[in-house]
């Protein structure tokens, strides 16, 4: 029998499904501007093919079931795999030829879904499936970066009216953010490597759809930010 989500509200699992396509929609449009809009119909279809995977797994309950295991295999399964992909486009050169022809306005914008996610983290919380600590009413402020990411890009990228110091900064601190959520996240798993939130542990990113936010969405956002970073390091606006 199939480890089910506790019954929630259907508008938390329709909002999360929303934000996943608002997600793939927004990042399948920089690639499609890419030195690499040729092998975009490739590229979808390795997205498709990995959510795919994570949604068979997390559906039929594999990492909720092996979650107790030491080590884990949800880090190594559900999204170590897309930071090992962002090494590799990082270190070699059609890598960086790619990311470097990626629209920094897109990729800027694509900042804006953090504001759904932390809506649903919200929510889920209020369902009892994840710690305080990882919404806004805790540690959890990635929302900011969500919320300025519309203004950054039109400013930055569309009227070219903030500096490049300005640019960098945001996009730090909004890394930062990110990071912050990840490890709270890891560490609050029912888990061998659990570090705190015994009362109510992240458990509901385990189950479908929600761990497609780990395993999709945050890498996403990540590589937006070290892409981004990348540019403003390396050349002028």
């Amino acid at each position: 029998m199939l480890p089910m989500i506790p019954q929630i509200p259907s508008y938390i699992t329709i909002t999360f499904l929303f934000t996943v396509i608002l997600t793939s929609g927004i990042f399948v449009k920089a690639i499609r501007q890419s030195n690499a809009k040729s092998k975009g119909l490739y590229i979808m279809i390795g997205i498709s093919i990995w959510m795919i995977l994570q949604g068979v797994l997390s559906y039929n309950g594999y990492y909720l079931d092996t979650v107790a295991d030491f080590p884990p295999p949800f880090p190594f399964i559900g999204f170590i795999p897309t930071f090992i992909l962002m090494a590799i486009l990082f270190n070699t050169n059609k890598g960086r030829s790619f990311i470097d022809s990626l629209p920094a306005y897109e990729l800027t914008l694509l900042s804006i879904v953090r504001i759904p996610v932390e809506i649903v983290l919200h929510w889920i919380f209020i369902a009892k499936l994840i710690p305080e600590a990882m919404t806004f009413n805790g540690y959890n402020f990635d929302i900011i970066a969500g919320i300025t990411a519309p203004l950054i890009a039109y400013f930055g990228y569309k009227k070219a009216s903030l500096g490049k110091s300005t640019l960098l900064a945001w996009n730090i601190i909004s890394l930062l953010l990110l990071i912050t959520i990840i490890l709270l996240s890891v560490f609050a798993f029912p888990s061998a490597i659990q570090k705190y939130a015994w009362d109510q542990a992240n458990v509901g990113m385990l189950y479908f759809p929600f761990f497609w936010l780990p395993s999709f969405i945050v890498p996403v956002v990540f590589f937006s930010h070290l892409v981004l970073i990348r540019r403003l390091v390396k050349t002028e606006l």
